[in-house]
This record gives C-alpha cells, sequence and structure tokens, in this order.
C-alpha cells in the first residue's frame, strides 16, 4: 500500500509541474527533465528510508525502488512528449 501512496504522490507532484509549467509557459521539456531528477531524488529518499528505518535489506527495496521511480518517471516522459 506504501509504494502505492509513493507513486500517487509522485503523480500529484507530476499534475503540479505540468500546471505550473502552463500557468507560466514554461518549457515542458525543461520541466520534465526538473521533475524526474527532483523525483529520482525523492524515490533514493523513499528507498533509504525502507533500508535505515524499516529495516528492509537492499535486495528487497532496489526492485521498489525501480517502480516507485520509473512510473511516474515514464508518465512524465510521455506527459511531456505530448506537451511540447
Amino acid at each position: 500500500m506504501h509504494t502505492i501512496m509513493v507513486i500517487g504522490g509522485g503523480l500529484v507532484a507530476l499534475a503540479l509541474f505540468a500546471l505550473v509549467a502552463r500557468m507560466f509557459a514554461l518549457d515542458m521539456g525543461t520541466v520534465t527533465k526538473a521533475f524526474i531528477g527532483l523525483w529520482f531524488v525523492a524515490a533514493l529518499v523513499n528507498l533509504w528510508i525502507g533500508v535505515a528505518r524499516a529495516g528492509y535489506p537492499v535486495a528487497v527495496e532496489a526492485p521498489i525502488f525501480l517502480i516507485v521511480f520509473g512510473v511516474p518517471a515514464a508518465i512524465a516522459l510521455f506527459v511531456g512528449w505530448k506537451l511540447s
């Protein structure tokens, strides 16, 4: 359930990035790159919390990291492509 909530948070963040890009007429390619960079850091923080605080091994958290990062990043690339 936590993974779904984190992915949902990423999608909400992506929607906010797209909204700000539209409001201020920013280049969607640049906004997409900024979102992916920031989302990568957020996904790494989520991985670190899972390993350091929850006690999961890195081998268990790594595939979750790929999903948590990959789904919003892939959608961001698609949205950036469609809106630019």
